[in-house]
Order: structure tokens, then sequence, then C-alpha cells
């Protein structure tokens, strides 16, 4: 199992988060950029997230979670990133937005939020290289896992699999090892986990990648 790391907490440094995440056998570093407008809470400016991950040769799985991705996605280019995700409920222009991602050879991703149907995601599967499945409503740490998520993974994956695509599943939000399981069953690919692994970074990234 793949797992991400958010460094997104109420009560650990990020800064600390990644150095311990450094030690481990985690595959991704999870960035949560908020901008106060499309959720509530806003979150790191580009300026202190490149002094947090300045230490860290892992690779990045970036959750824009803003108004205006295209503001945000020269800058990310800059980084180790490899996965850039963006909200579907965010813009009309989602084609457009997938095309500048790739046009800086980033993976796009797409997000839906739990309201939000995986149909939608039909018309861009083949475009894409992940879909970050929210299993609690974007924008805080620490909120309880939706029991519907794994129903929406299995349906995305039959889709996927009748298309003979390659597009991978992530999940985000309310991930621990019982979860964690459930999402792997449904067929997940990826588990993106912040409160369960900031209780014991080294030990609980090991039981995720184990799951």
């Amino acid at each position: 199992m793949l797992v991400s790391a958010s460094i997104l907490s109420d009560t650990l440094i990020p800064s600390s988060i990644v150095k311990e995440l450094n030690k481990s056998k985690v595959d991704f570093i999870h960035l949560d950029i908020m901008d106060g407008k499309f959720v509530d809470n806003k979150t790191w400016t580009y300026g202190e997230i490149k002094k947090i991950i300045k230490d860290t040769n892992k690779s990045l799985d970036v959750h824009l979670m803003v108004e205006k991705p295209s503001k945000y996605i020269s800058d990310y280019a800059l980084l180790n990133t490899e996965y850039l995700t963006v909200h579907y409920e965010i813009t009309k222009n989602l084609e457009q937005i997938i095309d500048e991602i790739k046009s800086y050879g980033l993976k796009p991703g797409v997000s839906i939020k739990p309201s939000t149907d995986v149909d939608v995601l039909i018309p861009f599967l083949n475009k894409i290289e992940l879909v970050l499945i929210m299993s609690v409503e974007p924008g805080k740490s620490g909120q309880g896992f939706i029991e519907d998520t794994p129903n929406k993974i299995l349906k995305l994956k039959n889709i996927i699999d009748k298309e003979n695509l390659k597009t991978i599943i992530s999940i985000d939000g309310g991930i621990n090892n019982e979860t964690g399981l459930l999402c792997k069953n449904a067929g997940c690919d990826m588990l993106v986990s912040a409160s369960y692994i900031h209780k014991d970074i080294i030990n609980n990234v090991k039981i995720l990648k184990e799951i």
C-alpha cells in the first residue's frame, strides 16, 4: 500500500513531522494547501512550505484546496512534487487545469468532496493519474471517517477497471489501521493519513504500508 503522510497538525510542528518522516518508509509527504476561501482554514504560503520541506528528499503529494489553482502550479513544480491534485468542485475549466499541470511535468490528480458522486469524474479519468476521495469534509485534521467511503472506492475502481485505466485511487480523512484496511479491500491504492501517523510516525507508517 502506498502511504502519503500529511503534515497538517494542530499539535506538532510541521518541520518536526518531516524530520521524522525522513526516517520512515513513507512514500509521499502530503501537503494540504488551503487559501481560506475554498475551505475555511488557511495553511502555509509557498515560502513557508519551502522551509518546512527543505531537508527531505521524499516526493510530494500536493492537494490544492484553493479557489484559483493555476496561481500555485508553477511554484509547486519547482519542488519535488510528483502528484498535484485540484478539486473537481473548484472550477469549470478543469480540463484546462489538468493540461496545465501536465505541462509542468507533474502527475495531475482530481479530488472530490464526500457529497460529490464519483460519476462526475468519468470524463476526466483518462486524463489524470490520481483520484483523491475525501473521506472527511476537507479543511480540518482529526475528523471521523465517513462510513460510505468504501462504497465510493468500489464504484470508482469498477469504472477504472472497466475502462482499463491506470488511474490510482487515494483516500484522505480519518485513516488509521482499521479504516485503511476497509479502503484497501474496496480497491484503493494510496492512504493519506495525518493524526494516526502523527501518534507514532515510524511505526504507524509501517502499519499502513503493510495493510
